[in-house]
């Protein structure tokens, strides 16, 4: 009954956290967003205190329940191991296995350093939530929505209009190999030994252990009614039970409940042990407050196709121009609290529906959301990215206050712009400016009928973007967004 209670919530809180990477509607994050704040390092991040103690709460009453519920990378490794035993001789294939404990704990040491030091890129890589997220955006989604082209395309042909087309496309080649190569490792992994990266890798995997080692409820080993047959420790996809001598490591088990399912005899139960309440209840608590001192103190590729202005003219991609400062979010406020805050889990990418979101290719901020204005611009009623962001580094906005948000300032280039090089009127950038930051003058002072080239007022200019996207000039835009290091309002 535990089994089943167990993995029914799981799956219900891994196909809430897949959906969130996959709706492109923006309709199902009022219902499920909260299933991503609750996740740990996002909670952590983001100083969301109630989660956080709740978590540890619940690791100290009934062990690590998180990892085998709530996390969706644990969920993952679950389903994969659970295709490698398919078949009768291969239900029981696992053994136990000593802790790797100076693995565990170097890695760990070396993901709160980089933490600290500021250098999230480099722990999001660990970080179980968003290398699920980063999985789930780079691989799943481009199939969920071919799908879904797939549908438009017939619904079409019975005009129907049930479903419509949504672009495909890759965002950053560095991310998506990351994604690539993270699902193989973690994929063989699982295939081979259940929960191997949960145990040996997973930082939050190891600081939940220390505290599981003093929950409450626990798996015992009764034994009176064991007789040592083995199955419980070939069925323990975490290698933590020692069948033969009644041992458990408690700091590897993630209360999957699959021993007690297999055990014959009833040797296996979960509770409480009467002569342990007094000692592990108060291990239990200093085990709280280490915790609390130890941290106030710290896809494919689609086909690009032919795109012609209704002649013969190929219309040519925009070229992404090279800034100075990267543009960040509306929401972000500083390029230090969003690098120290943002765990590049791409929910933001995932999620915006402009398409001006993509992962950052450079190393100092690998994988990081950024700005970019080649497909699409900031729109100011969309405040989407701020609304779904679990960790803070996007803090909710309103429409408002995003409209007088300035997350940079556009810059005119001279060489580039239509009147200049094809001696025609344009103006394109300054009928859409929403904020009204782009006038139009004469290029000759002294000649008031000359054609009019762009004047860009930059304590108006809040940086969407709409004067670079929809500039014709190509394949370089005559005007473009720098970004700012810190965000202001007018």
């Amino acid at each position: 009954m535990l089994r089943k209670i167990r993995l029914t919530l799981a799956v219900l809180f891994f196909v809430a956290v897949t959906l969130l990477f996959l709706d492109f509607t923006g309709t199902l994050h009022r219902w499920l967003g909260w299933t991503a704040e609750v996740q740990f390092l996002p909670a952590l991040l983001a100083m969301n205190v109630v989660v956080v103690v709740v978590l540890v709460a619940l690791t100290l009453f009934v062990g690590r329940v998180y990892c085998s519920v709530v996390c969706p990378l644990g969920v993952m490794q679950d389903i994969i191991a659970w295709l490698g035993r398919r078949g009768k001789k291969r239900k029981l294939r696992y053994g136990h296995s000593p802790e790797r404990r100076w693995l565990r704990w170097g890695v760990f040491v070396a993901f709160v350093a980089c933490l600290v030091g500021g250098l999230t890129t480099l722990s999001s890589l660990l970080a179980p939530y968003s290398s699920y997220g980063r999985i789930a955006s780079n691989l799943l989604s481009p199939l969920y929505r071919w799908c879904n082209n797939g549908l438009a395309y017939i619904a079409e042909r019975a005009d129907s209009y049930a479903f419509y087309e949504t672009e495909v496309w890759l965002r950053s080649m560095p991310t998506f190999i990351i994604a690539v190569v993270t699902f193989i490792i973690i994929g063989v992994l699982a295939w081979r030994g259940g929960r191997t990266y949960c145990n040996t890798i997973c930082p939050v995997g190891t600081l939940l252990g220390f505290l599981s080692r003093f929950s409450w409820l626990k798996i015992h080993i009764d034994e009176g009614k064991c007789n040592r047959c083995g199955k419980c420790s070939r069925k323990c996809k975490a290698a933590c039970i020692d069948g033969k001598h009644h041992r458990i490591d408690y700091s590897r088990c993630v209360m999957c409940m699959d021993c007690i399912e297999t055990c014959k005899h009833g040797a296996i139960s979960f509770g409480k042990r009467s002569e342990e309440r007094g000692e592990r209840s108060e291990n239990g608590r200093r085990a709280f407050l280490a915790l609390a001192t130890s941290f106030a103190a710290s896809t494919a590729i689609n086909a690009q196709k032919k795109k012609v202005d209704g002649g013969l003219t190929v219309i040519e991609d925009k070229v992404k121009p090279e800034r100075a400062t990267r543009i960040l979010p509306p929401g972000a406020f500083s390029a230090q609290h969003f690098a120290q805050h943002c765990t590049a889990c791409q929910l933001c990418v995932s999620v915006c529906p402009n398409q001006v979101l993509r992962p950052s290719t450079d190393l100092e901020h690998l994988m990081q959301p950024e700005l970019s204005y080649e497909r699409g611009y900031c729109r100011p009623e969309c405040t989407r990215c701020s609304d779904v962001c679990p960790t803070d580094a996007i803090r909710p906005i309103t429409v408002a206050e995003k409209s007088s948000t300035r997350i940079g300032h556009a810059v005119w280039v001279k060489k580039n712009c239509v009147p200049v090089t094809d001696g025609v009127s344009c103006g394109n950038c300054a009928r859409h400016c929403p904020s009204g930051a782009i006038l139009m003058v004469p290029m000759d002072q002294d000649d008031p009928e000359s054609l009019k080239i762009p004047v860009v007022n930059v304590e108006r200019c809040i940086g969407c973007g709409a004067c670079e996207n929809l500039c014709p000039a190509r394949p370089f835009s005559a005007i473009y967004v720098e970004g700012h290091e810190r965000h202001s309002e007018y």
